[in-house]
């Protein structure tokens, strides 16, 4: 299946802060002050640095013609390595190839330093991310631990 990204415009945020439910819906099993409101929806995300400075940039994950997901990556700057700030394909979308694909096209958008980190017990993310980027790099990448949580993740490497 054909795997694009496409950029995301501030006219389109509400279909962004829709999959967010869905993200955070996932997410809350791995951070438990992730909880819905009263009106049983995740809070609404901040996405004004992707509307408004160069260095952030939105994208959805296309399968064919379909939404499968979303990526937010910070672009590298003030020698700050480009970063993943948040990355989802929807579960039935999941062990498809799609995520890698997208992951890999994202790095090739931005060469250069990078930095993508995992939190502590999310440990399908963390396999994922070690895979892709292990098979992105020919394993020449560095992995340590964030050193305020010892069980958060980083893969550090160059694009």
């Amino acid at each position: 299946m054909e795997v694009t990204l496409k950029n995301i415009t501030k006219e389109k945020e509400d279909v962004l802060q829709n999959l967010f439910q869905l993200y955070q819906y996932e997410f809350s099993v791995y951070v438990p002050s992730v909880r819905v409101n009263s009106e049983g929806l995740f809070k609404l995300v901040n996405l004004k640095d992707y509307w408004e400075s160069k260095y952030y940039h939105a994208f959805f994950i296309l399968a064919g013609d379909r939404i499968a997901g979303f990526a937010l990556v910070r672009e590298s700057n003030n020698n700050q390595p480009s970063f993943i700030e948040q990355f989802f394909v929807m579960r039935y979308f999941s062990g498809k190839g799609i995520g890698k694909k997208a992951a890999k096209a994202i790095f090739k958008l931005f060469p250069g330093r990078w930095q993508v980190l995992q939190i502590k017990n999310n440990y399908p993310a963390q396999a994922f991310w070690r895979k892709v980027i292990t098979e992105y790099t020919n394993n020449d990448f560095e992995e340590r631990y964030d050193k305020n949580d010892d069980r958060s993740s980083i893969q550090e490497f160059e694009s």
